[in-house]
């Protein structure tokens, strides 16, 4: 399989990029505060713009410590522009360079959910969005195939991934511990107990997914952490066990948390083996994000694939049957022949 290099050069802008992202840089991008007279009283809202959407959320009554807040936040949007800006030139140079990159109603959402604390309270990207940013992070273009999230399969549609878990959060808490201000409501829209929030005009939707344990469940799950009901899914919990920082290359970088790049490898083979005969496209790229991933990680990175391997473990006896089921579908021989060598090693 060929595998196609980034330049030396694209890698360096990437690791400044990322290096950048982890201090905290708000951006008032598409966000502003409007008021309301209701009933001879004055309320605040935040206003956010997606898109062709507008949608606005609750702050308060007027009051000097709303106003106060407000002056703070746009402080905050003032002192960042010098960074944001060195940011932006490094996105639009990497970019140049041939790094991966998502459009902008992409962008816009993924800003936003930095933005709101989905990846504070420990919110992971996955699914094919996560794979796009393992390109950068291991310095690589991929097969295009492999790396397309809209397929003709009507489900799939335009999906953003994420995984959490459902642990206790506060988080308001959390953002403000971050420095990233006062923005604490998703302005996405929900359906009902919905997992999922679209955007008007775009063919984009958010899907939550959070890890299934034990017995098998028909309802959604709800996590107080982000105050939304999320689709619990077996065996998720092996992805947001291990995850690491990435940026996406938009806007002024954003930083988002995905799996390892070898967990998200096994796991995706797991997933083939799970998928419905009506589903065999998806699960062809299932084994396709693996193969290449795998090809990288044998030969620069063998230790992460051991230390993913040694974790599946802790794992249901189907996880690791379906596991070995998965390799054998991978087309490099090569590559499945060590696999199941590691894996073996591993069981002993």
């Amino acid at each position: 399989m060929k595998i196609e290099r980034l330049f030396e050069s694209t890698n360096l802008l990437y690791s400044e990029l990322l290096q950048q992202c982890w201090r905290s840089a708000p951006s008032g991008h598409g966000i502003s505060f409007v008021t309301k007279n209701i009933k001879g009283k004055t309320y605040w809202y935040i206003q956010n713009v997606i898109g062709t959407q507008k949608t606005q959320n609750y702050l308060g009554a007027d009051s000097p410590e709303i106003r106060d807040k407000i002056v703070a936040e746009k402080r905050l949007w003032l002192d960042a522009k010098p960074e944001t800006k060195k940011r932006q030139k490094l996105v639009a140079m990497l970019a140049s360079g041939g790094a991966i990159c998502v459009e902008n109603g992409e962008a816009r959402v993924l800003e936003l959910m930095e933005r709101i604390g989905v990846f504070i309270v420990g919110g992971v990207l996955v699914g094919s969005h996560a794979f796009k940013l393992y390109g950068n992070m291991l310095g690589v273009r991929w097969q295009s195939e492999a790396a397309r999230t809209f397929d003709i399969d009507v489900a799939n549609d335009y999906r953003l991934i994420v995984g959490v878990k459902n642990q206790v959060i506060d988080l308001k808490k959390a953002l403000l511990q971050s420095g990233m201000g006062i923005f604490e409501i998703p302005a996405l829209n929900r359906k009902h107990p919905s997992t999922s929030f679209s955007v008007q005009g775009r063919q984009l939707k958010v899907d939550v997914l959070t890890p299934l344990i034990g017995a098998p469940v028909e309802n959604p799950i709800y996590l107080k952490s982000l105050k939304t009901y999320a689709t619990p899914i077996r065996f998720l919990d092996y992805l947001l066990e291990d995850v690491q920082s990435a940026v996406v290359i938009a806007k002024s970088g954003i930083l988002v948390n995905i799996p390892t790049p070898a967990r998200y490898a096994l796991h995706k083979l797991v997933i083939n083996q799970r998928r419905p005969a009506a589903m065999q496209t998806k699960a062809r790229k299932d084994v396709l994000q693996a193969e290449q991933i795998l090809t990288i990680l044998l030969e620069e990175r063998p230790g992460d694939i051991l230390l993913a391997l040694e974790a599946t473990a802790s794992q249901p006896k189907m996880f690791q049957k379906q596991l070995r089921q998965g390799i054998n579908k991978l087309t490099n021989n090569n590559n499945k022949k060590t696999l199941m060598e590691m894996l073996s090693d591993n069981a002993k």
